[in-house]
């Protein structure tokens, strides 16, 4: 990994090294200064004193002792701050390096780019620095990523009731849909949806995440696809659609209602998005032991083989130019294999023949 230098990097690591060289020049001036007292001063005196008692005399000892310890001395107390001050600086520059590193690091950190990480060097209390580092970094990097994946599904949850307001809205301003109390009531109801993800969003943006997902309860199947069916209607007739619906009357199953309705919306806007003017959508569910099969399927140019095992992940677009065109944005099909799996079932899909079919199961 390369290291974008920063004004005043390498004099902040030199004011490291030159603090513990001063440092350390300092303790070894206060050593020499002991070891002057004691050596030149009383050890001095008491060499003179024996060196009389022996027959010498003042002058001869002091030049005897100036001639030997006190040159000695001098001699090994120079080696020694040189010494200290060389071992300082050594120690310095490579305290200041990692922690010069670091603070680079943190500094691009700050600037948004949260795949910096630094290396694990120097002395162990920097490297457990270095380590505290990274860990810092990733989860920073991790909160930054789902932050940007919650921005976009609230706007994909969000988009679907929309675009049902908006088809009908436009349907009913052209004479398409008559302005009968049903019509109303399947505005109400996606209202409803709307008002209920805006106080979702905002438990998540209080930070109120750890809420339990609410419960599934018992329902009709048949009548939440009928009511997907007709919430999408209009977008079937502007496209010049047919549809075929091939549901039982009643079929009970367990799930969440308002995940149901987002399931379904997002799969049936996925099929008039990629159908063909002339096309079909077929929409089938059956009751099977333990669970309920619902299939949501649409002629097409299908998804070519090497891209359908990946069309649930997160941002996967088949085709890319052409989703782009139409105003994919790659993350409606993981939505809905998240939220069916949270129900407890499972998810698929499949295409042959220019005929495109993406199922789901939920527990009966």
């Amino acid at each position: 990994m390369s290291w974008r230098g920063s004004p005043g990097g390498s004099w902040f690591g030199g004011r490291i090294a030159a603090r513990i060289a001063l440092a350390a020049l300092l303790v070894a001036a206060v050593t020499v200064g002991l070891l002057a007292v004691g050596v030149l001063g009383l050890a001095g005196r008491a060499f003179e004193e024996l060196m009389v008692q022996h027959g010498a005399t003042a002058a001869e000892a002091h030049a005897m002792f100036d001639a030997t310890v006190t040159m000695v001395f001098l001699a090994t107390a120079a080696v020694a701050v040189i010494v200290a001050l060389g071992l300082a600086l050594v120690l310095g520059r490579r305290i200041a390096a990692p922690v010069e590193r670091i603070g680079r690091a943190a500094r691009r950190i700050a600037e948004g780019e949260y795949l910096t990480r630094v290396p694990r060097e120097g002395p162990e209390e920097i490297a457990s620095l270095a380590d505290s580092f990274n860990q810092m970094a990733e989860s920073l990097e991790a909160q930054e990523r789902s932050r940007r994946e919650f921005i976009a599904n609230a706007a994909h949850e969000l988009r679907t009731p929309l675009t049902n307001l908006q088809g009908y809205l436009e349907a009913l301003r052209d004479g398409v849909v008559p302005p009968d109390p049903a019509t109303f009531d399947s505005l109400s109801e996606e209202v409803d949806r709307l008002v209920r993800l805006s106080r979702a969003i905002d438990a998540l943006a209080e930070g109120d995440v750890g809420q339990a997902r609410p419960a599934a309860v018992e329902l009709d199947v048949a009548v939440a696809i009928r009511a997907a069916v007709e919430m999408v209607q209009p977008s079937l007739e502007r496209a010049g659609l047919a549809l075929r619906l091939e549901v039982p009357q009643t079929l009970a199953g367990r799930a969440n209602p308002d995940h149901l309705a987002q399931v379904l919306g997002n799969l049936l806007q996925n099929a008039v998005r990629y159908t063909p003017p002339g096309g079909t959508i077929t929409v089938t569910a059956r009751a099977r032991p333990g669970d309920i099969l619902v299939s949501v399927a649409n002629t097409g140019d299908g998804i070519p083989a090497a891209d359908l095992p990946h069309i649930f992940e997160r941002f996967y677009r088949v085709e890319k130019s052409r989703d782009r065109g139409r105003g994919g944005a790659g993350i409606g099909l993981a939505i809905v294999k998240q939220l069916v799996e949270a129900e407890g079932g499972r998810v698929g899909a499949e295409s042959v023949g220019g005929l495109t079919r993406v199922w789901f199961s939920l527990p009966a």
